[in-house]
C-alpha cells in the first residue's frame, strides 16, 4: 500500500505539491461504479480534517453521487457546517454510504439515505420528493453523480453507453432540478459538477466530456433563469480528482497510475480539497455568484 493521505487541519499553510500523494500510483482495477475502501492510497474527504464553522447552519442539501469522492467530500462538509444532508447513491454502494451516514450524524445533523438509480426520471423526481419530506425543506442541490466510462475510439463507444453516461450526467440533471424548483425558495442554491473536461476534452473520453459541456451551458442558461427568484446557480469544474470513477472504469489502469501527473501541482487533487468550493457557493458568502463555473484543476487552465 502506498501512504496515506496527510489530514491536518484545513486551515494550516502547508505546500500544496507534498500535501497528497502524487503518482506513480499501483493498478486497481474496480468493477463499477467503485467502492472508496478499495482505492490505495484511500482518498481524503475531509472526515478528518474539515472543520465547521456555521456556514449552512439549518440549511437542508440533497447531494447526489454522495457516497464517495466529491459528493461525499460535499455532503460531510455541509454537515459540518450546520446542514441536513440528503445523500443518494447507487444500491451497491451502500457500504460507502453507511460511512458518510455515520460522520453526518456524528456531527450533529440528520442524515437521509435514498438509494437508487438517477438513470430513472421517475426516481429522480421521488427522490426530491422524499428528500423534501425526510428534511422538512429543501435549500441546496448539488447535482453531483456521474457516469465516466474510458474508450479510446468512438467507435467502442455503444448507444447503451452513450445514453447511460446522458442520463446519469444531463438528464438526471435536468429531471432532479426541474422537480426541486418546486421547493426552492430565495436564498437557495444548485450547484452542478461539471469538469476541466468540458473545456479541455481528452479523447478517450468523448460522451463524458460532451455531457461536462452540456452541464455548463445548462448552469449558464438556468442562472439567467432564475436570478431573479433569488436561486444561484453555479458550477464546480474539477480536473483529475481521486475519486472510485478513475479505477472503476474512468481512465485506463496505465493512466490511473500515472493519475494527475500532467498537471502543475504533479498530483491528482483530493476530493477534501473541494468541500469548501461546495460550502462557499451553497453559503451566503457567495450570494453575488451565479451563473459561474469555478475550477480547481492543479493549476490546468480550464478556458
Amino acid at each position: 500500500m502506498t501512504d496515506q493521505p496527510t489530514s491536518p487541519n484545513q486551515f494550516d499553510k502547508q505546500d500544496p505539491t507534498t500535501q497528497y500523494p502524487a503518482p506513480p500510483f499501483p493498478r486497481q482495477p474496480q468493477e463499477a461504479p467503485g467502492l472508496v475502501g478499495a482505492m490505495d492510497p484511500r482518498p481524503d474527504h475531509g472526515e478528518d480534517s474539515y472543520v465547521g464553522l456555521g456556514r449552512l447552519k439549518g440549511r437542508k442539501a440533497l447531494v447526489t453521487g454522495a457516497d464517495s469522492g466529491i459528493g461525499r467530500a460535499a455532503a460531510i462538509a455541509f454537515a459540518r457546517e450546520g446542514a441536513d444532508v440528503a445523500l443518494n447513491y447507487l444500491p451497491e454502494e451502500e457500504q460507502d454510504a453507511r460511512e458518510v451516514v455515520a460522520l453526518i450524524e456524528a456531527a450533529g445533523r440528520k442524515a437521509v439515505a435514498l438509494p437508487g438509480d438517477l438513470k430513472d426520471e421517475a426516481f429522480c423526481r421521488d427522490l426530491v420528493t422524499r428528500a423534501v419530506k425526510e428534511l422538512g425543506g429543501l435549500d441546496i442541490l448539488v447535482n453531483n453523480a456521474g457516469k465516466q466510462v474510458s474508450q479510446e475510439s468512438i467507435a467502442d463507444i455503444t448507444t447503451e453507453q452513450f445514453d447511460q453516461t446522458f442520463r446519469t450526467n444531463v438528464y438526471a440533471m435536468f429531471w432532479l432540478t426541474q422537480e426541486a424548483l418546486r421547493h426552492l425558495k430565495a436564498g437557495a442554491s444548485i450547484i452542478n459538477t461539471a469538469s476541466i473536461q468540458a473545456y479541455r476534452p481528452s479523447p478517450n473520453l468523448l460522451d463524458y466530456a460532451s455531457t461536462k459541456a452540456a452541464i455548463v451551458a445548462f448552469t449558464q442558461a438556468l442562472a439567467q433563469q432564475l436570478g431573479h427568484k433569488g436561486i444561484r446557480v453555479n458550477a464546480v469544474a474539477p480536473g483529475p480528482f481521486w475519486t472510485p470513477l478513475q479505477p472503476s472504469g474512468g481512465q485506463t489502469q496505465e493512466k490511473v497510475q500515472s493519475f494527475g501527473k500532467s498537471t502543475p501541482l504533479g498530483r491528482p487533487g483530493q476530493p477534501a480539497e473541494l468541500a469548501p468550493l461546495y460550502v462557499f457557493l451553497a453559503s451566503q458568502e457567495s450570494s453575488y455568484s451565479s451563473g459561474g463555473t469555478f475550477g480547481a484543476t492543479g493549476g490546468e487552465v480550464l478556458f
